[in-house]
């Protein structure tokens, strides 16, 4: 794929728009005939969080916004795909343009702001799907988020669990993008205490109803300070959710090449952004004990990078700059990477996990 098909098509592909692109990406998913995805190794099967987990490659949120290919994504051999931000009202987002190439750094950087159709249209496309498929569903995350004018953005989260919780396998809270205004100030610790304690409660609350019980994890900002992690992360322990996603985009420009374009607003995305968020996901691998699943997010462009961030701390990992510059065999090359790793090493997935985790820290 990546010699043959690849290279040709990226290059119609960059000479669009970074939106246009994105948008013809969707369209030809959307088309794509649906062929059955190829198995993966055994030996890169988990369960976590009660969910049978094929590999532990996913597609993470910003692709696929508004859900409209996540069988198509599944497809291609993603272990699981994670959808939104959704947010309660539909929303335009910030005016174009608002999504920049950096193609010397293999970066993007954005401020899209939340773009999407909303809870109701984003769930009457993920009931469409259930019906038509009748349970042999891949994995699939929903990303919420809280609209820009919102008066309540904890009761923006909360809508989200509840008109979602019939059809996701899991929940993220995304607190952590740049794009909207007074969002990341949700991670400091009384802010998030109290947003936790409301989707945690409305969460048992729906339980009690008849409803599942889904899974809660909240993502980060790769931006926090070393001083201030150790606190939000025990908000995080004692909250009573379910994982830790690290990390979203970064408001950081350090080294980058592409200086013209590295001066737009927006978070940042890419291979500049591997290093930072390893290392911070390897300080909250140490700081949860290693007892709370990490998904490992950002700079993931070669199977070498997967690699690392299992070692780092990792039980699940989600790429999407990454495939923009690499393309779709990067999926499968991932998969040949770890399964290569444990074999060499003659070990599983839970013994490579958090290996060099002190050495990112130290």
């Amino acid at each position: 794929m990546m010699s043959g098909v690849w290279w040709p098509l990226r290059a119609v592909l960059f000479s669009l728009p970074p939106e246009a692109a994105h948008a013809a990406t969707i369209a030809a998913l959307r088309l794509a005939p649906r062929f059955p995805r190829a198995p993966s190794d055994s030996k890169l099967e988990q369960r976590v969080w009660g969910l049978d987990f094929p590999n532990p490659l996913g597609m993470a949120a910003g692709f696929d916004k508004n859900a409209a290919v996540p069988d198509a994504l599944h497809s291609l051999g993603f272990g699981h795909v994670e959808v939104g931000t959704v947010t309660p009202r539909p929303q335009t987002g910030n005016p174009s343009p608002r999504v920049f190439r950096l193609p010397s750094d293999r970066a993007l950087i954005n401020r899209l702001g939340f773009n999407n159709e909303g809870h109701a249209a984003v769930l009457a496309r993920l009931r469409r799907r259930g019906s038509a498929k009748g349970g042999t569903l891949g994995i699939i995350g929903v990303n919420i988020g809280a609209n820009k004018d919102s008066a309540d953005r904890v009761a923006d989260f909360v809508a989200g669990l509840c008109a979602f919780n019939a059809v996701a396998d899991y929940f993220t809270v995304n607190i952590s993008s740049p794009n909207t205004p007074g969002l990341r100030d949700l991670q400091a610790p009384t802010a998030l205490a109290a947003l936790l304690l409301a989707v945690t409660t409305r969460r048992r609350d729906l339980v009690a109803q008849g409803g599942a019980h889904r899974p809660i994890i909240v993502k980060l900002a790769p931006d926090l300070a070393d001083g201030d992690l150790p606190a939000i992360i025990e908000v995080l322990n004692g909250s009573g959710i379910d994982g830790i996603a690290i990390a979203n985009t970064t408001l950081a420009r350090t080294g980058l090449r592409h200086e013209a374009t590295a001066r737009e607003a927006g978070g940042l995305s890419g291979a500049p952004l591997f290093r930072a968020s390893t290392r911070m996901l390897a300080q909250v691998h140490q700081l949860t004990g290693g007892q709370l699943p990490l998904i490992g997010i950002g700079g993931i462009s070669s199977g070498a990078d997967a690699v690392a961030k299992i070692e780092a701390g990792a039980t699940l990992l989600q790429l999407y700059t990454g495939l923009i510059y690499e393309g779709p065999g990067l999926i499968g090359s991932i998969d040949r990477a770890i399964s290569e790793r444990l074999a060499r090493d003659r070990i599983g997935l839970a013994e490579l996990r958090g290996r060099t985790a002190k050495a990112w820290v130290g």
